[in-house]
């Protein structure tokens, strides 16, 4: 009798009974490596890494020659992904090695749930390891691994996807129905209709890339006035890249934005407390020297936060002495507009909060702002607002396309008074840093919400009246330390500040660290650097000596120090200061070293 008979038909239902048959040889020949390019042997083929964060290395490595190295900066957290072509229902088993500190490996897009495995610490190689089952019509998933916001770079190798492949994936059909819209003096936006099985585009502009998105739509900028361009688009998925559409040709308009008049090559731009005193004392109108050639009035205040409704008047005779006629005052802006000079109203200012949260408030900023203007007979607007005047609201992440109220209406008011006054009609902006160059880290809320929701929120308005704005001159001062685009954090108070926050204005960056929402650079001529005029005047002074380090750097390229900018630009317009009347407190110090400086 064979003993051994029965024992292996009980053992084979036992297997089959507890669901191991799958684990048999005949059942693993459809499993197989999907991952492509795991031990990045061939660079970053297969790979896609955000905001530029990855890069291949030599050393450390855990299998091969080559390892991935990717640095998450502000709030980029240095995801770098690919897609695979997988089967509905069924099982996959992602693997890695990673070092450094809170380290993910996952996968999204399975159609059930996404899954990830993670380490908090990793000095040496660690594996990491997770599994998932695929959806009924699931047929590819996004692998990836990326850091933690804060943290160093962190490095992965040998990442591996084991399970059975999917149909392969054909390459898109060449996308049609490409369109430019309305063209400005310095920007085309186009549209196309999406084409199936795409997940990103290439946008070319006269034959050469010019960018890459996800959606179906591009903003082409930093164009010229008054010039024909050409562009194509191309449909991507990881099958490759689909012909060229036909090419579609638009022209700019002319002029090149915001003019503003006849302002000189190099430009001073200084506050004047005309409604108020305070510790420098009061300077009257005529008496404010002809180095200034934008003098701007502070402040235009609102009769609430939310009203719209803007007002101006001199300084009160109780408060201030001194003070001019309300016919004299207007005769020396006369007289300096005479002299070659621009006089503006700046609106907003430190206590006055503005707040244009309804179309009411837009109205009546247009009609409040353009009594002022027309009463003192003036050559156009600055926007001083700080505080709470701007913010984002949840879900408003992208500064091209802005859904905030007292964004949106602010952009539309603006526009409004530019078309009522002209071409000749001088725009300016002082924002803080902490609305403009703290955009590159962070922007609103937040992808997770949490954040700050003013970060980065003059990005938008500057942004939507590049084209109409004379000037932009930040504040840089009354700052806290802000990251530059050498991801390293600087500090007010030394060249060093202005030359980086500078070369963020004209060199452009990746908004909250996502490439495809980039802040466009602003021209040279569009840029002056806001600085305080005394050591009295507010927080990061800076000494004449430090100013013209800052100058000699992004206008000649030397004097830099150790931070390198990305151009040279003999054209920037000039510097701006917090105020006249504080730099007549400190002997005209400010004033005289720009006058004395040599720019070429």
């Amino acid at each position: 009798m064979d003993r051994t008979r029965p024992l292996t038909l009980l053992l084979a239902g036992v297997l089959a009974a507890g669901g191991l048959v799958s684990l048999t040889p005949a059942a693993q020949a459809a499993d197989s490596e999907l991952a492509r390019n795991g031990g990045f042997e061939s660079g970053l083929d297969g790979w896609s890494c955000s905001a530029g964060s990855g890069a291949v290395v030599t050393s450390p490595v855990h299998g091969g020659t080559k390892a991935l190295q990717a640095t998450p900066a502000g709030s980029d957290h240095a995801k770098c992904s690919q897609t695979v072509t997988v089967k509905p229902n069924s099982a996959y088993t992602l693997s890695g090695w990673v070092r450094g500190s809170y380290v993910y490996l996952g996968a999204s897009g399975t159609g059930t749930t996404d899954v990830s495995a993670w380490t908090q610490s990793a000095p040496d190689w660690q594996r990491l390891s997770t599994t998932f089952t695929t959806g009924a019509s699931t047929t590819s998933v996004t692998i990836h691994t990326h850091g933690w916001y804060g943290t160093g770079a962190y490095h992965a190798d040998d990442i591996s996807l084991i399970g059975p492949g999917g149909d392969p994936v054909q390459i898109p059909a060449t996308p049609t129905g490409l369109a430019a819209g309305s063209p400005t003096s310095t920007s085309v936006p186009l549209s196309w209709p999406a084409v199936s099985g795409a997940t990103s585009y290439k946008v070319y502009r006269g034959g050469t890339l010019a960018g890459t998105v996800t959606g179906t739509s591009y903003t082409a900028t930093g164009l010229t006035p008054s010039t024909s361009y050409s562009f194509q688009v191309s449909a991507v998925n990881s099958a490759g890249e689909s012909a060229k559409s036909t090419a579609v040709s638009a022209t700019t308009t002319s002029g090149g934005g915001g003019s503003g008049g006849d302002l000189p090559a190099h430009a001073l731009v200084g506050y004047l407390h005309a409604s108020f005193a305070n510790g420098s004392g009061y300077t009257r109108m005529a008496d404010v020297p002809d180095s200034w050639d934008v003098i701007n009035l502070a402040f235009g205040e609102p009769t609430s936060v939310t009203s719209g409704d803007i007002r101006f008047s001199l300084c009160p005779a109780a408060e201030c002495p001194n003070v001019e006629s309300l016919a004299d005052f207007k005769a020396a802006i006369k007289a300096k507009q005479a002299a070659g000079k621009k006089v503006l109203i700046s609106i907003g200012g430190q206590n006055g909060q503005v707040q244009l949260s309804t179309t009411a408030a837009r109205d009546a900023f247009v009609s409040s702002v353009s009594k002022i203007i027309d009463e003192y007979g003036l050559d156009g607007l600055d926007i001083d607002f700080e505080g709470h005047s701007l913010s984002l609201q949840t879900g408003d992440t992208d500064f091209r396309n802005p859904t905030s109220p007292v964004i949106v209406h602010l952009i539309s008011a603006v526009k409004s008074l530019k078309a009522k006054y002209g071409s000749d009609f001088v725009l300016t902006m002082a924002p803080e840093t902490f609305f403009v160059q703290l955009g590159y880290q962070f922007y609103g809320s937040g992808q997770w919400g949490g954040q700050d929701p003013r970060a980065g929120a003059y990005l938008p308005v500057i942004h939507a009246l590049r084209d109409d704005l004379t000037l932009l001159h930040v504040q840089d001062y009354n700052s806290g330390p802000i990251m530059g685009l050498d991801n390293q954090y600087h500090s007010m108070g030394g060249a060093d500040f202005h030359i980086a926050m500078t070369d963020m204005l004209l060199t452009g960056f990746p908004v909250a660290g996502n490439a495809e929402r980039f802040f466009p650079a602003l021209r040279p001529e569009q840029v002056a650097i806001g600085l305080p005029a005394s050591t009295q005047a507010g927080n990061g002074h800076t000494t004449p000596s430090e100013v013209n380090k800052a100058l000699d750097c992004l206008t000649k390229k030397t004097n830099c120090g150790s931070y390198q900018t990305h151009g040279t630009w003999p054209a920037l317009r000039g510097l701006m200061t917090w105020s006249v009347n504080w730099d007549r407190f400190n002997g005209w110090e400010f004033s005289r070293n720009f006058d004395a400086y040599r720019w070429s």
